[in-house]
């Protein structure tokens, strides 16, 4: 049995809580959502998937975000709620011997976003607000950090977390890294009417900080759509949106419109993940969908899609289109595969992401 789950404070929680439930003393296996939805990750029977997208192979799922809901109910829990660390602590509460009300309601806060403007200015006023500061996603070289947090948070109380020298080493690291990024910030974020652009493509390397810090600093818009590189080479553009935690005007489901464009996440926040030459169509319709503010038709309209169709744009097939191309007994996309086994084209077979095959009887 394995913990496979995302390396967010949201995710460490959720270890947290599987580990004191069940017998499992494998080591976490930290991936992406990204690679979840893309089939890269290996999953086995026996694993506990939780905050990811649902694979088959799992043996219980546990998850809250809008895009990754099923028509059909699977082993685990599954339901909207502000994090899915608090669907495993509801779901195993009378095995918990440990007392955690206090780290899953601090971690439902933190993963809603249920921040106040001096929680957001001054972080390190607030300790588990300052702890999941200290967690970068994107850097694989930080598992021991990681695991190291899951170990702490087992049987420590937060301050005793924030005593740890590696702990509190990142902690001041944060309050530090925060205080650059506001520039950063100011610097390369414009707003068209209520909603802010932050494009981080002119530095190669994504800087990273406070999340929230952009709501307080542009208080007049309703949503933040942050863009940057996910690696030094520029191949791959990373998009997250955000609704403002200050102003809650914003209208548009983030999870529906980013599974769209190879992405997904909840009603208020989210991301995705694809090629750089994939920018000039993507941000455009992105940004379009925003400003129109439409909680029902504009997203329906500017991705030119049913309303059940979660296939990203480059990716419909109501016709021959541009996107596909066949050649011999082999189709090939131009774009990546995302579909499930269950959206399969009748008579043909998925062999990789990029291509699939008839099927032979």
């Amino acid at each position: 049995m394995r913990i496979v789950t995302r390396p967010d404070f949201d995710g460490i929680v959720c270890a947290v809580l599987l580990y004191a439930a069940e017998n499992i003393d494998t080591p976490v296996k930290w991936v992406s959502p990204n690679d979840m939805q893309k089939c890269r990750v290996d999953i086995r029977r026996g694993d506990i998937i939780a905050n990811l997208p649902y694979n088959e192979k799992c043996s219980l799922w546990f998850d809250h975000h809008f895009s990754n809901k099923l028509r059909h109910a699977v082993p685990g829990s599954f339901r909207i709620a502000p994090s899915a660390a608090g669907i495993i602590f509801e779901y195993y509460r009378n095995r918990l011997t440990h007392d955690y009300a206090d780290l899953v309601r601090e971690t439902d806060k933190i993963d809603a976003a249920q921040l106040t403007v001096d929680e957001i200015r001054h972080p390190e006023r607030y300790p588990y607000i300052l702890l999941s500061m200290t967690i970068h996603p994107h850097l694989e070289h930080e598992k021991p950090y990681w695991n190291r947090l899951v170990g702490l948070l087992r049987s420590r109380t937060i301050d005793e977390v924030l005593d740890d020298t590696e702990v509190r080493k990142r902690c001041d690291e944060a309050i530090s890294e925060n205080k650059t990024y506001r520039a950063l910030l100011q610097k390369y974020t414009a707003t068209r009417r209520h909603v802010a652009i932050t494009d981080f493509r002119p530095l190669g390397q994504t800087p990273y900080g406070n999340r929230f810090l952009v709501y307080s600093m542009f208080p007049e818009t309703s949503v933040n759509v942050k863009i940057g590189y996910e690696e030094a080479d520029r191949e791959t553009v990373v998009v997250k949106v955000g609704h403002s935690i200050l102003n809650r005007t914003c209208n548009v489901n983030v999870g529906q419109m980013l599974s769209y464009f190879e992405g997904g996440g909840h009603k208020g926040a989210g991301a995705c993940r694809f090629r750089h030459d994939l920018s000039n169509q993507y941000l455009p319709q992105i940004i379009d969908i925003l400003m129109e503010n439409d909680p029902d038709g504009g997203l329906v309209a500017k991705t030119q899609r049913s309303g059940h169709d979660r296939r990203r744009c480059g990716d419909r097939r109501k016709s021959r289109s541009a996107a596909w191309s066949e050649s011999g007994k082999t189709e090939r996309r131009k774009g990546s595969d995302r579909r499930t086994a269950g959206e399969q084209r009748a008579g043909w077979e998925r062999t990789d992401r990029w291509q699939s095959r008839p099927v032979v009887e």
